[in-house]
């Protein structure tokens, strides 16, 4: 009975210590600093997703360039990038985030001709070697939209 009393009374300690790890506390950004801006493009229905340096770091984003698909005899190339960039729109379009300066997403269509594993195969997007945002999509379409915010 006593060695059971030990067993619980260090469980209750350990316990105790841990759970204070297991609260979330709000990391804020430095007052002044927004973690994203969105600018219209002129001209557009889209809009340019700027992300702070600490912003991109949370989300994570990830990025792979935009790669050709040699055809058979006589077949145009087609584009190839990684389904885990596509985004569908409730209309049902696709579109994926570009990034051609470092921090900075901008939304642009596609046309997917077909999946195949974990490439989609365009017949139009971005040229080849454009970068495409393969983690952190979602959350840059929340950004622009302003999904989320008070």
């Amino acid at each position: 009975m006593r060695l059971r009393r030990k067993w619980i009374v260090a469980v209750l300690v350990v316990t105790g210590l841990l759970l204070p790890g297991c609260t979330r506390t709000s990391v804020e950004e430095p007052s002044g600093a927004d973690p994203a801006s969105v600018e219209p493009i002129e001209g557009s229905d889209v809009s340019r997703v700027i992300l702070s340096s600490d912003a991109a770091r949370r989300l994570d984003v990830q990025t792979a360039p935009v790669g050709e698909l040699r055809g058979r005899h006589g077949e145009k190339p087609r584009l190839v990038m990684p389904y885990d960039a596509l985004l569908y729109d409730p209309s049902g379009d696709t579109w994926v985030y570009t990034s051609s300066e470092p921090l900075a997403f901008v939304r642009a269509p596609v046309t997917v001709d077909r999946i195949d594993g974990s490439e989609a195969i365009l017949s139009s997007g971005p040229k080849v070697g454009t970068e495409v945002v393969t983690v952190g999509a979602s959350e840059l379409l929340g950004v622009e939209y302003e999904v989320g915010e008070e």
